[in-house]
């Protein structure tokens, strides 16, 4: 067993950042069937004895999709508009695919503001340890409606890792469309090799390109890397996987391709 399917195993705990890459479609709306594959992932995990709290992107490839507008405009405005309507599609998607399983699920938009204030903070870990008690899957997103910080600081990457360190997971995994960190780009590279495990995010960074980011999404692999170091300060590892890749976990728990950053 290699040290990213033995972190999988022996988590209990585990927060899951789904990026919008992942669920966006070519043709730039939401990906039914990929969000359907991701919530049967969870349920898998559930079913296993773990509790998952979901970080997920994905509301402006939702509501572009909602309003047949596939070719967004680059304005602050209306990406805000469009993510308030597709933060009802998407919920409604998630509320289908976890009734499956018989799990409720419950919503929490939130801001960065929120992590920064002390009652504020405590009133989302109260909440979400109530949530989890009950069974529900809480489903976490910015409320990019009212913020501009997921456009400007990575696509949720940020957000999962500090409600990883709020909730004291035991694992972060971050959902990308990379089988994990590269030597070079895998998308421009054939001969590409993947970094399966990552003891030192500084030198790492020192020998990678890190730069660019997704179609649909904001965060590149420096939001990972971040998200890497703020979670691992507070010991808890980081498993980036292919989510676009169907059964990805239960391929990374039988030795498949991913890259763990392992905590400090």
């Amino acid at each position: 067993m290699n040290r990213a399917a033995e972190v999988l195993k022996n988590s209990r705990k585990i927060v899951l950042k789904i990026g919008s890459n992942v669920l966006a479609g070519s043709d730039g709306v939401l990906d039914k069937a990929a969000a359907e594959g991701i919530v049967r992932q969870v349920l898998a995990l559930m079913r296993d004895g773990k509790q998952v709290i979901v970080v997920s992107s994905g509301a402006g490839v939702s509501g572009a999709g909602a309003i047949g507008r596939q070719s967004r405009r680059g304005d602050i405005n209306y990406k805000q508009a469009l993510c308030a309507v597709g933060q009802v599609e998407l919920m409604m998607e998630y509320k289908k695919h976890f009734a499956v399983g018989g799990v409720a699920v419950g919503q929490l938009l939130l801001t960065a503001e929120n992590f920064a204030d002390e009652q504020s903070a405590l009133n989302i870990r109260n909440t979400l340890f109530t949530l989890l008690d009950e069974g529900v899957a809480p489903i976490i997103n910015e409320n990019d409606s009212v913020s501009i910080w997921e456009f400007s600081f990575g696509d949720n990457d940020h957000l999962a890792a500090l409600t990883a360190n709020l909730w004291n997971a035991d694992l972060l995994i971050i959902m990308s469309d990379v089988d994990g960190v590269f030597d070079r780009s895998p998308k421009e590279n054939e001969g590409a090799g993947l970094i399966a495990e990552v003891s030192d995010i500084d030198a790492l960074a020192a020998r990678i390109d890190t730069a660019g980011t997704s179609s649909f999404g904001t965060g590149g692999m420096d939001s990972k890397l971040a998200a890497a170091r703020t979670v691992g300060t507070y010991g808890i590892p980081l498993l980036l996987v292919n989510g676009r890749r169907a059964d990805v976990l239960a391929d990374v728990a039988a030795g498949g391709p991913s890259t763990v950053f392992l905590a400090e």
